[in-house]
């Protein structure tokens, strides 16, 4: 059975960077799946913001590239989100996730960690 966990904070300053972190188990983030961050702003359907294939290549979203960057550490199984220069447009639930595909579907999810951008 796939876990996934996030951690970071829920409430981050305007202009602050954002640093999320998923750890897997049950799945090696170097032997197949596509893993991937998304969020739901309050009201609004789910964003997918970027992915981390298991070949270690990162595919992001053209609206979010210029301020997302998806990292591993397989020494922890882990993969990290930076979403940077953070506005209150970026509060959301923010998810990480399992595919078998770049573009879903997600098999498996995290429980999501509600993010607040406010100063």
């Amino acid at each position: 059975q796939v876990q996934l966990q996030e951690s970071g904070p829920g409430l981050v300053k305007p202009s602050q960077t954002l640093s999320l972190t998923c750890t897997v188990s049950g799945a090696s983030i170097t032997t197949d799946s596509y893993w991937s961050w998304i969020r739901q702003p309050p009201g609004k359907g789910l964003e997918w913001m970027g992915a981390l294939a298991y070949y270690d290549s990162t595919f992001y979203s053209p609206s979010l590239k210029s301020r997302t960057s998806i990292s591993r550490d397989t020494s922890k199984n882990q993969f990290t989100l930076q979403l940077n220069s953070m506005t209150p447009e970026d509060t959301a639930v923010y998810y990480c996730a399992r595919g078998s595909t770049l573009y879903g579907p997600w098999v498996d999810w995290a429980k999501g960690t509600l993010v607040t951008v406010s100063s």
